[in-house]
């Protein structure tokens, strides 16, 4: 059992399918998340078919299925065409994000609409042999470690599971703490190197922060996906270099 070393396709909106593939594979990365907002769009059959048989034929995997439908937002209707378009592409999970109110001014009647929600769709998920991964991200209920705890617990699915990354503007000794009440349940992390704020950095430049975080991760998961989301300017050329840190730090943790 080894991590899985993938992309975010949303990394590259701009790019194509094909060329998404061809960096993946010249970056020699083993799997990817296609985002449902360019590369594989729901209601699109020929683009989720070419996705499927892109990344298949590269001999890579679909990590995940990356999708915008937000839990106690939207109606849970419209979750059916998304879990379709995961099957087509063979996604064993689907990103999705915990509504859209932050824990700060979340009430009562947010967290009881979110919870509900999860859970419903937690069920739709498992009927089909997906897991259905919560975004670790500010603006939703999952904006830190212990609201994200709070919110599994009392959804109570086990197909419902973390994602974790870094919360912006966190030093490295806050983002630790911040995964460990997280780390046994974790399923998938996006990794990034932004400081201060969004501003992108080389993977590189926050060791602090990565180097012990994969230590942390990889003892409980030793075949977690970690997914590269965004690259300094935005650079194509810059994906190898940023999957090699990755790899680096990856065979330096002993487990």
């Amino acid at each position: 059992m080894a991590p899985q070393l993938g992309l975010c396709s949303v990394t590259f909106r701009s790019l194509p399918v094909a060329e998404v593939v061809r960096l993946s594979v010249a970056a020699g990365l083993d799997c990817v998340e296609w985002g449902a907002d360019v590369h594989a769009p729901p209601s699109d059959a020929a683009a989720l078919a070419e996705v499927r048989d892109r990344t298949a034929d590269a001999g890579l995997r679909v990590a995940s299925y990356g999708a915008y439908w937000r839990a106690g937002v939207h109606p849970l209707e419209d979750l059916h065409p998304v879990l379709d378009a995961a099957q087509v592409l063979g996604a064993p999970r689907v990103r999705v994000w915990a509504g859209d109110r932050g824990t700060d001014v979340a009430t009562d009647e947010t967290w009881r609409r979110v919870v509900d929600a999860t859970s419903a769709a937690g069920e739709l998920a498992r009927a089909r042999g997906l897991r259905l991964g919560l975004e670790f991200h500010a603006r939703t209920l999952t904006d830190s470690a212990e609201s994200t705890v709070r919110l599994l617990d009392l959804v109570g699915q086990p197909a419902v599971v973390p994602y974790w990354q870094p919360r912006l503007d966190d030093q490295p000794g806050a983002a630790l703490e911040g995964l460990r009440p997280l780390v046994d349940r974790v399923d998938a992390v996006h990794v990034f190197s932004w400081w201060p704020g969004d501003h992108r950095l080389p993977l590189a430049d926050r060791a602090d922060l990565w180097q012990p975080a994969l230590a942390e991760l990889l003892g409980r998961h030793p075949a977690i996906d970690l997914l590269l989301e965004f690259v300094p300017g935005d650079d194509p050329s810059r994906l190898s270099t940023e999957a090699a840190t990755l790899r680096r730090w990856v065979q330096g943790v002993r487990v």
